[in-house]
């Protein structure tokens, strides 16, 4: 269930709400509730994005004192895997 509403308002171009209201009619929700969504829809991609910046933003910061790491990653954890794996069957 969504926490308490406040009532706010927004200024949009007549084919912006034209469209909105198309698009809530042919849904069969609210302009309100599209509103909502499309609200949510955008927080949770600047997440996303910010969460793939921060991720990105420590490549190649670690060694691992390793070499090869990367061209044989496929096997190194296929290795890490398997060793996992290993200390669950028991």
């Amino acid at each position: 269930m969504p926490g308490t509403m406040h009532r706010t308002q927004v200024l949009l171009t007549q084919e912006q709400l034209r469209k909105l209201r198309a698009e809530a009619k042919r849904r069969r929700v609210s302009l309100a509730q599209l509103v909502r969504e499309a609200v949510d829809a955008y927080l949770k991609q600047r997440e996303r994005e910010e969460l793939r910046r921060r991720a990105l933003s420590v490549v190649g910061r670690f060694s691992s004192g390793q070499s090869g790491i990367s061209r044989d990653h496929d096997r190194e954890l296929e290795r890490i895997y398997a060793e996992s794996n290993e200390g669950s069957d028991r």
